[in-house]
């Protein structure tokens, strides 16, 4: 994997060692990040995913040390290391490096890491309701997008994997569908979209804003309410929003099985003009 990463003043290759035993982020889990891409030549809604960053690092007791606009420039130096068109992850990540259980917000350190990342294949993945739930803002820093969140869909992965699926559907603690254990989750029924509305235990993805626009904008109605998992498994499609795959096709639910359909289909076309400057 070709990997750029701008850590302590320099640009540095591969994978180097940025943090020790002893450091908080390694130890007991400050470190937050954000995510976005660079396909095809463009890199969609790069502010929005940085000011999402700095909000991240002060919900987590850090010390935002840039400016959306300064990662901005981050991002275009990392991206320019890579032949153009190259299918990249951008991913700023903070930390802090003291704190006895807290942070020390003082000693908040950071790097900024480009690297090669395929575009998944937009044919789509399989889906099994997952026996693990996403948890409140009381329990868990929801508001962040935070390292230690990541467990959970881990193991959300596996337990669905053990049964031959690739993905998982994850309930809120009230047993609602929150979203999957990687991305948003929409469903189509009657030329409408439905989709979880943010409550706490999941981010409001920032592709997922994105698409809602463009439906809305194209004159498909969305929905955005307390949905069930049943509700999904009576859907006429199913599909993900997501920074990783950006806009894929759900083709299977447990034991039912879903085709790509025109609403889906309409959602990727969309984002993908918009992306692309058509719009």
């Amino acid at each position: 994997m070709a990997a750029w990463h701008y850590f302590q003043g320099e640009w540095q290759e591969g994978n180097p060692g940025i943090m020790g035993p002893l450091t908080h982020g390694s130890w007991l889990a400050s470190t937050v990040f954000d995510g976005a891409r660079a396909f095809e030549g463009v890199a969609p809604d790069l502010d929005l995913h940085f000011e999402r960053m700095v909000a991240s690092v002060r919900t987590m007791g850090l010390t935002p040390l840039h400016k959306p606009g300064e990662l901005l420039e981050f991002a275009q130096e990392g991206i320019g290391r890579f032949p153009k068109g190259t299918s990249l992850y951008i991913k700023p990540m903070y930390w802090a490096d003291e704190g006895w259980v807290d942070v020390d917000p003082d000693t908040t350190n950071f790097c900024f890491s480009v690297f090669e990342s395929a575009m998944p294949d937009e044919k789509g993945f399989t889906a099994a309701l997952s026996p693990y739930r996403r948890p409140s803002l009381e329990s868990a820093p929801t508001d962040a997008k935070a390292a230690c969140h990541y467990p959970n869909s881990a193991r959300a992965l596996r337990e669905a994997r053990t049964r031959g699926f690739e993905n998982a559907v994850m309930l809120d603690p009230l047993s609602n569908v929150a979203e999957l254990a990687t991305a948003n989750i929409l469903f189509a029924s009657d030329g409408a979209v439905h989709t979880p509305v943010p409550n706490g235990c999941f981010l409001n993805g920032i592709t997922r804003q994105r698409c809602i626009k463009l439906l809305r904008d194209a004159g498909i109605e969305v929905h955005e309410r307390t949905v069930s998992f049943a509700d999904f498994m009576e859907a006429d499609e199913v599909f993900s929003t997501g920074n990783f795959g950006k806009v894929l096709p759900i083709t299977k639910l447990e034991n039912r099985d879903f085709q790509p359909g025109p609403i889906y289909s309409k959602c990727r076309e969309l984002y993908w003009a918009w992306s692309h400057g058509a719009a």
